[in-house]
């Protein structure tokens, strides 16, 4: 006796898929707008300044005479250039870490829904409205040798405080102005943050009996690491670059003292008529800042990843 078993029958059905053209061309109309404002705005910026660091122009004559790498070779030996990035490298790592501990501190502060939080948000934030040209204005004339401190202080009988007139005191000054006028930034940041801890985490951990401060290094902290990639990267970023305030504030004084390499940049480019050399340092400016921020980056999460495991 045989047995004789039937082999399954395997149907399969063709599934014709929709042309996608349709789709593409959707999706490239869509991205156009972006991509050629990422292009004309970004791209062709850093082309032309690239082009033009290899050159020594004016700005003014027709054809800018190519002198290569020339320009690349002076910044080495530019006295100028080594103390503003010592100031700027100064104002970007203490302004930070004053952004960043004002910013967390203030949002733990007033994270929560009343009124009256509410209000201390608006008023937080508002410095961070001002221009920074305003900004620096108005410090001046509150802390200048003729500023309103220094009459208050002279009419008690005291000395003039030399706020903008001494170079300590001056990187000093700058650098709190700074912090007081973009702080507001990171406040709404960390507020976000904070939105996003789960708040079961932190019930149970004050149910075990952990301490506010335990609760906050070890359930708080740790969620908000990626706010604190975000707020430091920016921060840094930022404050690499500062230059409205230091021309408001102290105009790179004294004696040069407190100019930053983005002000120093357009000081040599329009003011000394060497937009070549101007172009080289702002290539070397933008090398820099994308370095640190991706070295900061790196940093925080492998950080981040170390707290998680």
């Amino acid at each position: 006796m045989t047995l004789t078993q039937e082999a399954p029958v395997v149907t399969t059905t063709v599934v014709r898929r929709k042309p996608r053209s349709r789709d593409g061309w959707a999706t490239a109309i869509m991205v156009a707008p972006a991509t050629v404002l990422y292009i004309v705005m970004l791209i062709i910026p850093v082309g032309l300044a690239l082009y033009l660091s290899l050159t020594d122009w004016d700005g003014f004559s027709a054809n800018p005479a190519f002198v290569g790498a020339a320009n690349y070779v002076n910044l080495l030996d530019d006295p100028e250039l080594r103390r503003a990035a010592l100031v700027t490298l100064l104002v970007a790592a203490a302004g930070t870490a004053g952004l960043n501990l004002l910013g967390l501190g203030f949002a733990l502060l007033v994270n929560g829904v009343s009124r009256a939080n509410t209000f201390f948000r608006i008023v937080l934030f508002y410095p961070h409205v001002l221009s920074a040209l305003v900004v620096g204005f108005l410090w001046s004339a509150i802390l200048g040798t003729t500023g309103a401190v220094n009459n208050l202080v002279t009419t008690w009988g005291g000395e003039v405080l030399p706020f903008l007139s001494d170079p300590t005191w001056a990187t000093i000054t700058m650098i709190a102005v700074l912090v007081w006028a973009g702080f507001g930034v990171n406040v709404v940041l960390y507020l976000a943050g904070l939105q996003a801890v789960p708040h079961s985490l932190i019930e149970a951990a004050r149910i075990d009996g952990a301490t506010r401060w335990q609760v906050f290094r070890n359930v708080t902290l740790p969620a908000l690491g990626p706010s604190v990639t975000v707020n430091i990267v920016l921060s840094l970023v930022t404050l690499l670059k500062t230059y409205d305030l230091v021309v408001s504030l102290t105009a790179g004084g004294p004696a040069g003292q407190t100019q930053t390499v983005a002000y120093l940049i357009l000081w040599n480019s329009f003011h000394d008529a060497r937009l070549g050399f101007g172009s080289a340092q702002s290539v070397l400016l933008m090398l820099v800042t994308a370095a640190l921020a991706f070295v900061v980056t790196r940093l925080r999460r492998r950080g981040e990843l170390a707290v998680h495991q």
